[in-house]
């Protein structure tokens, strides 16, 4: 593209940038949310609740099975 392209999108470069940004943030926020650290601190969380009596075994067991789930999801995207 030239500079004749260029100045002809220059009027959409704010929009240009907040779609960068908006990419930006929902990348971060999907490596947060499959990181397998955090899964295996929840997993560790969801037990300790379930030890204590806060939560009864089917609300464990459908917990569990989301977050194994989010783990095994980013295994696959890694290969």
């Amino acid at each position: 593209m030239g500079l004749i392209g260029e100045l002809l999108l220059l009027p959409l470069a704010p929009a240009r940038g907040s779609l960068w940004v908006l990419r930006q943030v929902v990348a971060e926020a999907e490596r947060q949310y499959y990181d397998p650290s955090a899964i295996r601190r929840e997993l560790s969380l969801l037990e300790e609740r379930l030890e204590a009596g806060e939560i009864d075994e089917a609300a464990f067991e459908r917990r569990e099975d989301e977050l194994l789930d989010r783990l095994h999801h980013r295994t696959e995207q890694d290969f």
